[in-house]
């Protein structure tokens, strides 16, 4: 069918021309805006997250500036990470100052025994499905795990094979021998991805604590304290008879504290404002521009709270979290198993926190077991729940480049033996609570400045208020 050429465009054909002033039969919009008053948001912040963290802190007001967190005294030392320099290839060294975090070495000052110590650590390589040792086996050599996944591992009642654990980078496997006269392997440990370990004969651990006295009576405290009576939490025992008759002579006790517990300062973050005379002079409405820049400014300094009450070495959640309580994902992606693990680690979890990729993934997971997680009510949000345990997305959570991140559970309150956010009000010129701002002057280029401060800090009342699934795999794998 044929279209007449007198509908067909040209590609030569130009737009008709606006036409002028002198043409037009009605006020054009371009005139008109001239008289009309445009309509403007507010400032707009993309860096604004939801800062869930914040809000499900229980605040507590430090008058003092410090919180001093009193403990019973604690018999049972707990475990740290120790660290590594990788130089290339099999040049694989201890730090030797992090041999301290193993509980025998705990608080040991010599440094250059802990060097030499440091320096006879050999470099084992394991294959994925080998098999490090079984339960039964003497315990002749101490592992510490540079990288990989190890998974612990024993015979069930009826023969089956029972997973206890999974051992990953930084953990330490032998060092419960000491102040054993003939120590057994508990459980038998097998990798299940290639990796590196570095092991310590125990004959040369016994070789150095008959040459070095210090060590010897370094550890011989260390097997006291394991062998004097304490509960399952690894805190001195308060002699108690239950269920008896008659009348027996009861056993006397007191419950001992910690004499050295810890404090926390508040912490700070702040920033000098500056707002020309100018600007706040003569363009003030219908916004106030000094308001407006004040808003924005603590919108960043409460973004950066957040960041700090995760990450921080001092005090942040990941940095200071037990490591009895840090369990590792089983396989990689968060699993609804890995989340009731980390769930029946305390009592009275009231939140998990992970980054989005992270919740993501566990989402994943659920869809794959056609599970539906359910949901939660938090301050009037509908949010998703884990078991009634509210999943809240935190982006402060770091994600490494091996695409891994966290997920965090937290039980919160003083009342509760939780986790609480610290902070002072009250504070002269203060704005809101715990943050204030406070007038620098004016300088001579006319510029105005505020000083603005928010001070906060966060306590760990006892150990297993948080605890954390580590390497969480958030990439998607194919089905």
């Amino acid at each position: 069918m044929s279209v007449p050429e007198s509908t067909l465009g040209s590609a030569t054909d130009e737009p008709e021309p606006v036409p002028d002033g002198d043409q037009l039969t009605s006020l054009s919009t371009q005139a008109a805006r001239q008289l009309a008053t445009t309509t403007k948001s507010e400032p707009q912040m993309q860096a604004i997250s939801s800062r869930w963290l914040l809000k499900s802190l229980p605040w507590v007001d430090v008058k003092g500036g410090t919180y001093r967190v009193n403990r019973r005294l604690q018999l049972r030392v707990g475990r740290g990470r120790v660290q590594f320099v990788q130089n290339g290839g099999d040049d694989i060294r201890v730090v030797p100052r992090t041999l301290t975090e193993l509980p025998a070495l705990r608080g040991y000052p010599d440094l250059d025994v802990l060097k030499e110590l440091a320096a006879r650590f050999r470099v084992r390589e394991v294959r994925a499905g080998q098999v490090v040792f079984e339960a039964g086996q003497p315990v002749t050599e101490a592992y510490l795990v540079v990288h990989g996944r190890l998974t612990r591992f024993t015979e069930g009642k009826y023969g089956e094979e029972e997973i206890v654990g999974v051992v990953s980078d930084g953990d330490q496997m032998g060092d419960e021998a000491i102040g054993q006269s003939d120590p057994l392997w508990l459980s038998s440990v097998r990798a299940e991805t290639s990796g590196v370990l570095m092991v310590l004969p125990w004959d040369i651990v016994e070789e150095f604590a008959d040459r070095v006295p210090s060590l010897a009576a370094h550890l011989e405290a260390y097997a006291e304290r394991q062998r004097r009576p304490m509960n399952r939490k690894g805190e001195a025992d308060v002699p108690l008879q239950a269920g008896h008759v008659g009348e027996p002579t009861l056993d006397g006790g007191f419950v001992n504290y910690d004499l050295s517990p810890r404090e926390y300062g508040l912490s700070l973050t702040q920033t000098v404002l500056r707002v020309h005379t100018r600007v706040a002079d003569l363009y003030n409405h219908p916004m106030d521009q000094t308001e407006q820049q004040l808003r924005l400014t603590i919108e960043e300094i409460r973004e950066r709270q957040e960041w700090e009450l995760v990450n921080n070495r001092e005090f942040g959640l990941l940095h200071n979290v037990d490591y009895a309580q840090r369990v590792s994902t089983f396989t990689g992606p968060p699993t609804p198993d890995d989340m009731d693990e980390l769930l029946a680690m305390r009592r009275k979890t009231k939140v998990f926190l992970a980054h989005p990729k992270a919740i993501a993934a566990f989402f994943r997971q659920c869809n794959r077991r056609g599970l539906y997680p359910g949901t939660a009510t938090l301050d009037g949000h509908e949010v998703p729940a884990w078991r009634g345990v509210p999943l809240l997305p935190c982006n402060k959570i770091p994600v490494t480049p091996q695409h891994t991140s966290s997920i965090i559970a937290l039980r919160t309150g003083e009342a509760d033996q939780g986790v609480i956010g610290l902070y002072q009000t009250g504070i002269p010129e203060e704005y809101q609570p715990g943050l204030n701002v406070r007038f620098m002057g004016i300088d001579t280029a006319a510029i105005v400045k505020y000083l603005v401060t928010a001070y906060y800090s966060m306590a760990i009342l006892v150990p297993d208020a948080a605890g954390i699934l580590e390497n969480v795999q958030i990439g998607r794998t194919a089905d």
